[in-house]
């Protein structure tokens, strides 16, 4: 059996396919395939190892049905047509519950970032900046005792929550279509309505994945309702957020600074207004990029791989398709 991957995978994964008897064919340009280019490559094996994030589409899905698994290294899957997948009898599957540690890292580490302006006093450095001061200039603000609100009490969100209320005595506050009640009795979080969440949270940080409800819902609309000292971070998808009214939202001191993992669009462009704001901190993507963190993701891939090539259930499906 043989699998296309399209970026060089980390070494547990590949080791594991290695020893299944797998012949793996690893894209290492850097550059993303073209669609054309992906059909091709898949043609020619039969499993897909997807890490990227371009579409997977309906198109490149009906040029390959005969590949028994697309295995996506990423946890999030709203980059594939799964409709489709499912349609015509693609399995997908994912790499859930091993980031969460690593992303919620990130979370706080831009929290902190953001409310002392560390990005910004680095590049006061690098500019030749740092000299004369004044007792009241360039001010951070502190956290210890806030209010941290979670969109999207997961997993991710749950070791950010602990994280704070550890770290800061923040006090903890969910927005959930359910009720977490193992966070409610460990961490004393308090559920509140979407509106509560903006009006009552001094650090915003978003741990949902995106959807046709979660789309921009982080708009003009929801910044004008949050407090002007509010920081809003990001570490799930970008497009959460609208990045322009997020913009001028900072601009404007309606919102007091940001958090960026992820961005709206991807990548960012250098010229982005963001890019140069004193609280705000913007990171590529890494959230799961550790060395821990991607070989668990390449394990699960390569063994999402192996069950697919021998017939046993998937052990992450996105979309529940056991027949192969």
């Amino acid at each position: 059996m043989k699998v296309f991957a399209t970026r060089v995978i980390p070494e547990e994964g590949l080791k594991l396919l290695q020893r299944a008897g797998v012949i793996v064919t690893q894209w290492t340009e850097l550059r993303d395939l073209t669609p054309e280019e992906l059909i091709a490559h898949c043609k020619d094996h039969d499993a897909l190892l997807y890490a990227g994030g371009r579409k997977i589409d309906r198109a490149f899905m009906e040029h390959c049905r005969h590949l028994k698994v697309i295995s996506l290294l990423s946890v999030g899957y709203d980059n594939v047509d799964v409709k489709a997948a499912t349609e015509l009898g693609l399995p997908v599957t994912n790499t859930p519950g091993v980031l969460s540690s690593a992303t919620a890292d990130i979370a706080f580490l831009l929290m902190l970032a953001v409310s002392r302006k560390a990005f910004y006093h680095h590049k006061r450095i690098i500019n030749d900046e740092w000299g004369f001061s004044t007792p009241t200039a360039n001010l951070g603000i502190e956290i210890e005792g806030k209010t941290l609100g979670i969109w999207g009490l997961g997993n991710i969100g749950y070791v950010m929550a602990k994280r704070c209320r550890d770290a800061f005595g923040m006090k903890i506050i969910y927005c959930n279509r359910e009720r977490n009640e193992a966070a409610e009795k460990e961490l004393q979080a308090v559920q509140v309505s979407f509106e509560g969440l903006l009006q009552q949270s001094d650090v915003l940080s978003v741990h949902t994945s995106l959807t046709a409800e979660t789309k921009e819902k982080f708009n003009k609309e929801a910044f004008d309702k949050m407090k002007p000292t509010a920081i809003f971070i990001n570490a799930a998808r970008g497009g959460i957020h609208n990045e322009t009214d997020l913009i001028a939202a900072l601009q404007q001191g309606r919102i007091w600074g940001a958090g960026l993992d992820v961005t709206n669009p991807e990548p960012m462009q250098p010229g982005n207004p963001l890019l140069d704001m004193p609280t705000v901190a913007v990171l590529p993507h890494i959230g799961s990029a550790t060395v821990e963190t991607r070989n668990a993701m390449s394990r699960i891939a390569a063994q999402n791989i192996i069950a697919a090539f021998e017939g046993k259930p998937l052990p992450n499906p996105v979309n529940h398709i056991y027949s192969l």
